[in-house]
This record gives C-alpha cells, sequence and structure tokens, in this order.
C-alpha cells in the first residue's frame, strides 16, 4: 500500500513539474512572439514595410496584411497631401483676386459718402460701409489662416532696408488708425537688416493691426529702430489695453485669444505669423506689457546674412546703417 501511494505521489509530482515547465516554456514562447509582433507593428507605425516572408505561416500573414496596411494608408496620405495642397492654393488665389474689387468697392463707398446725400441716403452709404468692414476682415482672416499652414510662408531673405519695411508697414496700418484718430508715429532709419521684405512687411503689419484695435481712439502708436551688435530691433509701441503677465507667453500660439479682447474682432493667428516668419529668418519678437497701460513689442532682425548652416556672417551694408 505504501509503495502505491508512493508511486501516486511521485506520478502527480511529475505532472505537476511536467505542467510547470510547460506552463514557462508557452510563456516564454508567447513573449518572443508578442515581442516580434510589437516590432512589426513599430515598423508599421513608422511607415516601414515588412520583410517579405513566402510562406504559409501565421507570421506571414500578419507581414502581409501589415504592408497592405502601410500601403493604403501611403495612398489615402497621399491623396490628402494633394486635396489639402488644391484646397490651399484656391483659398489663396481667391483671397487675392477678391482684394482689388473690394479695395475698389470700398474706395467708391468712401466717395459715395463724402458727397452731399439726404439723411436717407447717409443711413445707406453707412451701412454699406460698415458691411464692407465686415467683409474686409473676414477676407484678412481668411489670407492669414491660408498663410497660418508653415508650408505657404516661404522665405526668401536678403539684405533689406529697415526703413522700406516700417514704412510699407505703417501704410497697411494708415487706414484703421485714421478711423479711431490714432496717429501712427515711426522714426527714419538708414539701417540693413538681412529679411524677407514680404513676410516682414506682413508679421509688422499684424502687429500693428493690433496696436490700433486695441488702442482708444485719438491716442498714439510709435515705432522705433533700436541697433545692436547682431540685430535691428523694431519696437512698436501702443497706449492700448496691454496684456496679463500670465498670458504674455501665450500670444504667440496659434488661435489664442484672450478673454480680454473677446469683444474684438480677430481669430487669433496674427502674432502667430509673427512668430513663425521672425523664427524663419533667423529673426525673434518680445513683448513688454503691463495690463491696463499697453504694450510694447520688440521685433528683432539679424544684420547678417544668416546662410543654411545657420551661422551669421558679417555682411557689408549698402547705405549704412
Amino acid at each position: 500500500m505504501n509503495g502505491y501511494m508512493v508511486l501516486v505521489l511521485g506520478g502527480l509530482t511529475g505532472c505537476a513539474l511536467f505542467c510547470f515547465f510547460m506552463k514557462r516554456y508557452y510563456q516564454n514562447r508567447m513573449e518572443i512572439i508578442y515581442q516580434e509582433l510589437l516590432e512589426k507593428l513599430d515598423r508599421a507605425i513608422g511607415g516601414k514595410m515588412q520583410e517579405a516572408a513566402y510562406d504559409e505561416s501565421m507570421d506571414a500573414a500578419v507581414a502581409e496584411r501589415l504592408n497592405r496596411v502601410i500601403q493604403i494608408s501611403r495612398m489615402n496620405q497621399g491623396r490628402i497631401e494633394k486635396e489639402r495642397d488644391t484646397v490651399k492654393s484656391l483659398i489663396s488665389d481667391v483671397s487675392h483676386q477678391i482684394k482689388t474689387p473690394l479695395a475698389n468697392i470700398m474706395l467708391y463707398a468712401g466717395l459715395l459718402r463724402e458727397q452731399d446725400l439726404n439723411e436717407d441716403a447717409v443711413f445707406l452709404a453707412d451701412k454699406i460701409q460698415k458691411q464692407l468692414d465686415k467683409l474686409d476682415f473676414f477676407i484678412k482672416a481668411l489670407m492669414k489662416s491660408s498663410y497660418a499652414e508653415q508650408e505657404m510662408i516661404s522665405i526668401h531673405p536678403e539684405m533689406t532696408n529697415v526703413e522700406e519695411i516700417v514704412s510699407t508697414a505703417c501704410q497697411m496700418a494708415e487706414l484703421a488708425a485714421l478711423k479711431k484718430k490714432i496717429s501712427i508715429v515711426h522714426e527714419e532709419t538708414e539701417a540693413f537688416c538681412y529679411a524677407d521684405k514680404k513676410w516682414t512687411v506682413e508679421a509688422l503689419g499684424n502687429i500693428l493691426d493690433n496696436a490700433v484695435k486695441y488702442s482708444p481712439e485719438n491716442s498714439r502708436v510709435e515705432v522705433g529702430v533700436i541697433l545692436y551688435e547682431a540685430f535691428v530691433c523694431i519696437q512698436i509701441k501702443d497706449n492700448g489695453i496691454g496684456i496679463r503677465e500670465e498670458e504674455q507667453g501665450r500670444v504667440f500660439e496659434r488661435f489664442y485669444r484672450s478673454k480680454d479682447v473677446s469683444n474684438k474682432p480677430g481669430v487669433g493667428i496674427g502674432l502667430y505669423l509673427v512668430r513663425e516668419v521672425l523664427s524663419k529668418q533667423g529673426g525673434y519678437a518680445k513683448i513688454k506689457s503691463e495690463y491696463g497701460k499697453g504694450s510694447i513689442i520688440q521685433v528683432f532682425l539679424s544684420r547678417y546674412r544668416v546662410y543654411s548652416s545657420g551661422n551669421p556672417v558679417t555682411c557689408a551694408f549698402e547705405g549704412g546703417g
């Protein structure tokens, strides 16, 4: 009897050990399979095709399915990018095509309001002007939104007269300033900087547009130029509502707008474009502001020609600076 019990216990022990080792074996085997699957998924996430295995194994079937997913994803990505480029091009073209007739209509509306009109005609002329102002705002917002795509901001910097940039940007904000009886004053300079004139004018125009928009009537916006050894600083100072300290680090974010200006028209694109334009040509911007007491935004542009290596080298300036 004792021998029989020993035999049974020995058999049970052997079965237990067999089950234990088989469990460990399959656990290790499953870990290897899962690890290989994770590696395949990582390759698929990275857009890399799986190594071809021409057999009937489950591993080969999984690899083949993943390759098909990658191919479909690439095709869809190409189609999406093509459609996106088409839409961006369409928005840009339509926006630019509308600018000229809109400017002409605004000019004619202004001339109409200057005529000797009766009370009803004056009322209608004012209504037309208000609707034109809204349309002008939405067209500009649409253009800025299309510019917000980094691929649309193509920078080609060259040595440029700072005075030309500042003067052109001030002219862009002149009409809005006249409506609020705000004077834009800028000091003349003979300095040169290394910048893309078109996009830098657009960036400064956005800053001036904000300065006028958020400043009270009959106030003053000052544009000054400060020369440093490596940079030209264009400084825009206003007497507007200012920016809270906790928000000064966020105003250059895309679509960010403070609750303090929610009653003003805007989409939160202007300063984002300023940051993108400046960063693409080796410049940057700084804000000094006290809430309720106005703001100073400083735009820094390189005085040196910046090559693709990112290392600036001294460049002779034509016309001083």
